[in-house]
């Protein structure tokens, strides 16, 4: 599949992007070259090809959250090598201004 110029400027503008001509030429060849190949994975016949899918059973493998005591030697420690605190708290940039 060949895409034009055109097309690309096109898909750049939807995607609020600024593409000069020369990049848009650029782009174009680069991705039709890419959609040539996905039309040649596309020919290959898999007729023969048996499914594969997982034997195990699958299942989430999480941990049980537990709220563990944190001493208060072991959080002085912790806020003396953040970058920043103060009155025993850690600073962080403001979210929001």
């Amino acid at each position: 599949m060949e895409l034009t110029k055109e097309e690309i400027s096109h898909i750049a503008n939807l995607a609020r992007l600024e593409l000069s001509e020369k990049e848009a030429g650029k782009f174009s060849e680069q991705i039709s070259s890419i959609l040539g190949y996905v039309k040649k994975l596309q020919e290959v016949d898999l007729s023969k090809v048996e499914p594969t899918f997982s034997v195990a059973e699958i299942s989430n493998v999480l941990r049980d959250d537990k709220v563990e005591a944190c001493d208060k030697k072991t959080m002085e420690d912790l806020i003396k090598i953040t970058p920043e605190n103060e009155n025993g708290l850690v600073k962080v940039r403001a979210v929001f201004e």
